[in-house]
């Protein structure tokens, strides 16, 4: 493998953990495993950039740690590229301007679909900021399909300068719910569908609140987990009905706790990159009642119940069927089981790896930029 170095933009690291996190996270962590496996020989030298106000000190048995001494979005323009002669990787939406052998993995264009779900100043900071990036990256990266699509339409990077890497589910073995107070005789004593999300407005929770009433006739309660990012505009979440109960924040072991304990993962999302819950649901065995709208239903396959996200009645009626009728939600444990398994995060950063070949080749040829 013909790569002179690889450096890693390692900010995430020093940043709250969404899923955008946890994907730059995970993805390194196979990179590290791959290359500690020698598959690309010695001459494939990686570092990834801490901000030493990580907190913590950061462990890799392959990949260099190099910590930097800030972490601001300023010092990330002007020192990374400075800091890397080969290849650089952005997993984290934002990265340098002025690097052009640069992949950098765009999630999603949420901020332009649903803007009011975030505030004015991130809007026009990442609509000034991600199509100057792409323009200038050799590669840029997103998590699916339709991402790659928006991405498109909206300007920001042309599909033939787009490799779509999506997230992955093996994390989830490391979880343990045993080790969480929502286990077995510690959660609710009547069925529940649980919900993952901020109360961002393209979360859409305050739809399948709106039911609550209906779904509290058919004995069912409505959990929903998650704190609000300050990046958020926050819904109000006043005069809950009776059988709503809001979680806050969860440990990644609560959360193996309750997909296994819920009747059902409800994912009523307007839009999304991806939705890692849903292949999380998939994995633990939990069944998925899912938007039919943006990256969700290619996520999903066959495996979940879809219901249009501004319906209630017609997420009323798929919850309804997962209650009533017999066998479904065995079999929808069945298909999830087996669509997660098409979601790797190992798969997923040996394409970061072809691509970082791939790119490091291009340079000898002129190729890069839009």
């Amino acid at each position: 493998m013909n790569v002179s170095t690889l450096t890693i933009n390692g900010r995430f690291l020093s940043q709250p953990q969404t899923g955008v996190q946890r994907y730059a996270r995970e993805i390194v962590a196979e990179i590290d495993d791959l290359l500690q496996a020698d598959q690309f020989g010695s001459s494939f030298p990686t570092t990834i950039i801490v901000p030493k106000a990580s907190g913590s000190e950061v462990a890799f048995r392959a990949i260099r740690v190099r910590y930097s001494s800030k972490s601001s979005a300023l010092s990330t323009q002007f020192s990374l590229p400075f800091a890397s002669d080969g290849v650089l990787l952005s997993l984290c939406n934002m990265g340098p301007l002025f690097a052009s052998r640069h992949i950098v993995c765009i999630h999603d264009l949420n901020f332009v679909i649903t803007p009011e779900s975030y505030s004015r100043a991130f809007r026009l900071y990442y609509r000034v900021m991600l199509p100057l990036i792409a323009r200038r990256a050799a590669r840029v990266v997103t998590v699916s399909a339709f991402s790659a699509k928006m991405l498109n339409d909206f300007g920001v990077c042309p599909l033939e300068k787009i490799t779509i890497i999506p997230n992955g589910h093996e994390h989830v073995r490391r979880w343990r719910p045993s080790l969480s107070p929502y286990r077995g005789a510690e959660t609710p004593r009547r069925p529940f569908v649980f919900v993952i999300g901020s109360r961002a407005r393209h979360k859409n929770v305050e739809m399948l609140l709106s039911i609550a009433p209906e779904l509290d006739a058919l004995g069912l309660d409505i959990l929903v987990a998650g704190s609000s990012n300050r990046l958020f505009v926050n819904v109000g979440a006043n005069d809950l009905p009776p059988n709503v109960r809001m979680l806050g924040f969860v440990t990644d072991d609560d959360l193996a706790a309750l997909y296994r304990s819920a009747l059902c993962l409800a994912f009523p999302s307007i839009t999304e990159g991806f939705g890692v819950p849903i292949v999380e649901a998939f994995a633990l065995r939990c069944p998925v009642v899912a938007s039919d709208a943006a990256s969700i239903p290619e996520v999903c396959g066959d495996a979940a119940l879809l219901a249009n996200p501004k319906s209630p009645g017609a997420w009323l009626a798929q919850i309804r069927r997962l209650r009533t009728e017999p066998g479904l939600a065995d079999d929808l444990r069945a298909k999830g089981k087996q669509q997660a398994k098409r979601f790797s995060w190992r798969k997923s950063a040996q394409l970061y790896l072809d691509l970082i070949e791939l790119v490091s080749l291009e340079r000898h040829h002129g190729r890069g930029g839009c």
